[in-house]
């Protein structure tokens, strides 16, 4: 719950004004107190009176009250806050944040926060998806903000896309859960591995597969948020962790993955394997690019080292491990016996015969598979897959 929570509200100037009041009603009836500071631009949607009036404070618009000469301190309220909120965050708001902008209050007292920062952007379509956009939302999330996705609907200029603000009920939702997942992995130590690996063929070319690490990484943000002391063992990708708490360690093969896996397994309070690691790699690497001279080329393969066995064999009572299984077909089957063979305390199974589930993309659809039942969950974003296995998590073992 929000009960006791000082939560700064911001509002900018987007037609999705009109939401933060309930927003603000939201806050106040789950037991926060609520300050609200706009941009000048906002208030042409949405009144002060109204904000007061809920809020029980004062809005805030500039740095100095200009009918009593009363000083608004950025540096007061930024370190007042328990959190602080931007709904709805503009384009141009968005953009300000990424790059250090400090030409209202709303920008000062986000300079000067040191909590918790929350971000709903609202705007068309277009402007949500333009590379700009984009890549301000990838700064502000490497800052360690917390970014509610815009939801999909149709908008003020009456095109049907992405770009809505988030609805106040999802955002208080997200707040909630977020304070009350803040510190469950707290002091535990949490071993993830993510990507693909390559195995040398020579130089130049590798044995390797499509995933992207995107999994793996959600992962380790996930839990790293929730408190938890995360070593994250990626294979090649261009995948980043938002937060800088995460240890992150980058190899190439799976021998290296291997060594630092066993290495960093003995302290872990629990194992994550979501790498796709090579099961194959060649049994000799050319020191030199291979020349096209023939017509055929055989190259003999041997087996890679088994992580997930290795660490199965080696796991001691306290220890927790969830496997990854991704197959093609009879994939309950195939799941149940990678279970028991790699001594998993659970599985999460992903069959590319599920659209938007697999390598490369942003959702997934899972099953989670453990001796006596199993839990199939619909089609989410990675993001939100992380929560639910993070969740299984602890309803399995007691910190």
């Amino acid at each position: 719950m929000l009960q006791g929570k000082k939560i700064i509200l911001g509002v900018c100037g987007s037609i999705a004004a009109y939401k933060a009041a309930l927003l603000t009603r939201l806050f106040i009836k789950h037991g926060a107190e609520v300050k609200v500071i706009t941009t000048t631009s906002a208030l042409d949607f949405i009144t002060p009176l109204t904000l007061a009036t809920l809020s029980k404070n004062p809005v805030l618009t500039s740095f100095q009250q200009n009918d009593t000469g009363e000083w608004h301190n950025h540096v007061e309220l930024g370190l007042w806050a328990d959190v602080m909120v931007v709904a709805p965050a503009t384009a141009n708001t968005l953009a300000k944040m990424a790059n250090g902008f400090c030409d209202n209050l709303l920008l000062a007292t986000y300079l000067s926060a040191r909590c918790p920062v929350f971000i709903s952007p609202a705007m068309d379509l277009d402007m949500y998806a333009h590379p700009a956009t984009l890549l301000n939302i990838e700064k502000l999330k490497s800052f360690g903000n917390q970014v509610i996705d815009a939801e999909h609907g149709e908008l003020a200029s009456g095109l049907v896309g992405t770009g809505r603000m988030a609805e106040p009920e999802h955002i208080v939702d997200g707040l909630i859960e977020f304070f009350n997942n803040k510190n469950d992995f707290k002091g535990k130590k949490i071993l993830i591995t993510a990507g693909p690996t390559h195995e040398a063929i020579d130089p130049v070319r590798f044995i390797g597969n499509n995933s992207s690490g995107k999994m793996g990484f959600a992962l380790a943000d996930e839990i790293a948020e929730r408190g938890g002391e995360v070593c994250l063992v990626s294979g090649p990708t261009s995948q980043k962790p938002t937060n800088n708490h995460i240890k992150l360690r980058r190899v190439k093969s799976a021998e290296e993955m291997h060594d630092i896996c066993v290495t960093e397994f003995v302290d872990a309070d629990v194992a994550i394997l979501s790498a796709a690691v090579a099961d194959y790699k060649p049994k000799i690497q050319f020191d030199q690019k291979i020349k096209k001279k023939t017509d055929d080329l055989n190259i003999e393969l041997i087996k890679t080292h088994d992580i997930a066995a290795e660490l199965g064999k080696i796991k001691k009572n306290n220890q927790f491990i969830v496997g990854f299984a991704l197959e093609t077909e009879n994939e309950s089957e195939h799941a149940q016996e990678k279970l028991k063979k790699k001594n998993f305390d659970f599985i999460v199974l992903n069959s590319l015969n599920n659209k938007g589930a697999g390598f490369g993309h942003d959702t997934n659809k899972i099953t989670i598979i453990r001796d006596n039942n199993s839990k199939e969950f619909e089609l989410k974003t990675k993001k939100e897959v992380a929560k639910d296995i993070a969740n299984e998590i602890l309803n399995d073992i007691q910190f």
